[in-house]
């Protein structure tokens, strides 16, 4: 892991397009703003482990032939 000190209005920059500043410090809450394109997903860390953890889920039930059927219907 990087370990990086920043101040209140600094930034850092990953890759060539994603920045990410420090808007203010509260006491232990800090506020920071993220500039990225918009194909790039950010969530917070317990939000992406929910969606990982639903879509493991859903990989796991089983499929029924007839909500197959339904799904061809509805491509047509």
């Amino acid at each position: 892991m990087l370990v990086l000190t920043r101040k209140k209005n600094e930034s850092l920059i990953i890759g060539d397009n994603i920045e990410i500043e420090i808007l203010s410090i509260d006491g232990e809450q800090v506020k920071i703003g993220i500039k990225a394109p918009r194909d790039v997903d950010i969530h917070r860390k317990e939000v992406y482990l929910a969606i990982q953890k639903a879509n493991s889920d859903a990989a796991q039930q089983p499929i029924s032939f007839a909500a197959l059927d339904q799904l061809k219907d509805f491509k047509k």
